[in-house]
């Protein structure tokens, strides 16, 4: 898994990539420092290069939601793939993110 950050109109964009899977989600948890730096604005994951998402990366998402919401912010999720759309509409997490296609 890799993540790269870039600033666009006010709003930090985390562009993740790979496998967000058990291994991956404590290397996502160190990485998410620059997101919770900005967690007090607008926070955009593009997942358009998401490959797979487990529970564990699932848990690191939710885990990321709820620091920034603390902060007042807002975290969007863009360009989930069908299978990885289908593990947030099976848990029913697609209810508690905001995702977006664009």
């Amino acid at each position: 898994m890799q993540i790269n950050y870039q600033q666009t109109d006010g709003q930090l964009i985390a562009i993740v990539q790979g496998r967000l899977g058990t291994v991956e989600s404590e290397q996502f948890m160190n990485n998410m420092q620059p997101l919770m730096d900005a967690a007090d604005g607008t926070i955009r994951l593009d997942c358009h290069q998401l490959e797979y998402i487990s529970s564990s990366g699932l848990r690191a998402l939710l885990t990321l939601n709820k620091q920034v919401h603390a902060k007042g912010g807002k975290l969007i999720l863009t360009g989930l793939n069908d299978e990885v759309k289908q593990v947030f509409q099976i848990t029913g997490f697609n209810s508690i993110f905001t995702i977006t296609d664009v």
